[in-house]
């Protein structure tokens, strides 16, 4: 929004309704020792045009590196029409649609994105956005204690194969409840099925599956689905909802699918900006639809049998009592979903599953170029859109250089996962080259050709 500043006699009165003699005296609550006498790093002030080029410049002063990164945020190519669409004003500036007569446009695009959200998870009904991936996790964990009346605990089972962000905001969401995220041992990048066997005299509301896991190995998702479903438990599933198009969806594990599926929508359209914003989704049986948080657009007919949508159900507390929300999270990311919808409208159920395969394949020869050098090799497979390669000396350096020469080359597991030594985790997007491939495995060969520097061995 423009800043329009105020002229003096503006300001004269305005104190003069507010019966203050000067801006001083209007904030004299504020303690003298905290006032400052001005700001002397900020220089004076720019024109437009000067501002312009200080920020272009600063722009291209990060460069334009080439990223294999992954490790939940991706680097897609999103069609100059997504964002084109999406920023218009008409949906740019909407706000929630609470008055369906005059929100027609922003409930069918919703109510599109949840058909489309239906569609990938293979379950029944999914609500208009979270927050983030992150909550979306710890909302569908909140869902399942709630929804399982066949088990009285307050414990969700998981394994250390998930996302480590993900269960860190889950721990935190989770801990004033009363509810405790229980970690599985790691086995090959996946759960370790015998440690899970081992868990099966005990008593959890649900088991929460990552598929690919953050380390991108496969789960079993059959076997688990069906094994934590015999024991009373529900059956959550976090998943890449752009390799939905390619994987066996949540709503088809097992014998009886996969009961909550949640996850980061950021892969569908969603640019990479220092963090964000992105969106989660959540998605769920018609059974436990009651326990969704968030809102849920519906699709309807008027008294003259026209069609129109509007919403039909809305589960946050500032829409009923705060004993009866089931989300205190009143926040979801509605221009996201706006262009996470016209993203899949545009590359369509064929489009989706052809840019999965073609990050799988680019990882594949990202993975063979670079266990093809000495010292490196691959941690385990099979593996899906990422991997993790393994070091005979820390990653930490490796980086530093690679960066130097405009690569981001991985994310370094060494502080989330101590036990795999000097492991790095690397993924190519459909983005990526043959070139840049070729581009860092040269890079890397030239690094890992140098002696290692003293206390990086």
């Amino acid at each position: 929004m423009p800043f329009i500043p105020h002229t003096a006699r503006d300001v004269t009165e305005m104190l003069g309704v507010i019966g203050a003699g000067s801006i001083d005296a209007l904030f004299d609550e504020i303690p003298a020792r905290l006032a400052v006498a001005g700001l002397p790093a900020i220089g004076p002030g720019l024109s437009e045009a000067e501002v312009t080029r200080l920020m272009l410049d600063r722009a291209s002063s990060d460069g334009r590196p080439l990223c294999f990164i992954g490790a939940g945020a991706y680097d897609h190519y999103i069609p100059a029409a997504v964002w084109e669409l999406a920023t218009r004003g008409e949906f740019y500036s909407a706000y929630t649609p609470y008055q369906a007569e005059a929100s027609q446009g922003t409930l069918q695009l919703i109510y599109e994105y949840q058909s489309m959200m239906a569609g990938l998870t293979g379950l029944e009904v999914s609500n208009a956005s979270m927050y983030d991936g992150a909550t979306a996790f710890a909302e569908a964990c909140l869902m399942a204690v709630r929804a399982n009346r066949k088990s009285t605990s307050r414990r969700v089972l998981t394994t250390r194969a998930l996302a480590p962000v993900f269960r860190a905001v889950a721990r935190g969401l989770l801990a004033g409840q009363g509810i405790e995220l229980v970690e599985l041992p790691l086995g090959a990048g996946c759960t370790d099925l015998e440690a899970l066997r081992d868990a099966g005299s005990d008593d959890f509301a649900a088991l929460a599956i990552q598929q690919p896991t953050f380390l991108g190995a496969l789960e079993a998702v059959d076997e688990l689905t069906d094994w934590a479903h015999a024991r009373g438990m529900l059956v959550i599933g976090v998943c890449n909802p752009l390799l939905l198009a390619l994987l066996k969806p949540p709503g088809s594990w097992g014998g009886s699918g996969a009961d909550i599926a949640c996850g980061e929508g950021q892969p569908l359209g969603i640019p990479l900006a220092s963090g964000g914003p992105y969106f989660g989704y959540l998605a769920c049986r018609a059974a436990l639809v009651r326990q969704m948080p968030g809102r849920i657009v519906g699709r309807t007919v008027d008294i003259d049998g026209r069609p129109g949508f509007t919403l039909t159900l809305q589960a946050r507390e500032q829409h009923i009592r705060r004993s009866k929300a089931t989300s205190n999270i009143c926040t979801n990311q509605g221009l996201m979903v706006t262009g996470a919808t016209i993203f899949m409208s545009l590359l369509g159920a064929e489009g989706l599953r052809r840019v999965a395969a073609q990050c799988h394949a680019n990882t594949r020869s990202l993975v063979q170029a670079l266990t093809a050098l000495p010292g490196v090799s691959l941690a385990f497979e099979p593996y899906c859109h990422e991997a993790v390669l393994r070091f005979e000396r820390p990653v930490a350096p490796l980086l530093a250089g690679l960066s130097a020469a405009g690569i981001l080359g991985g994310y370094d597991l060494t502080a989330d996962y101590p036990e795999f030594g000097n492991a790095l985790l690397v993924c190519a997007t459909e983005t990526r080259s043959a070139a840049d491939i070729d581009a860092y495995a040269r890079s890397l060969a030239e690094l890992l050709a140098r002696p290692a520097t003293r206390g990086s061995a």
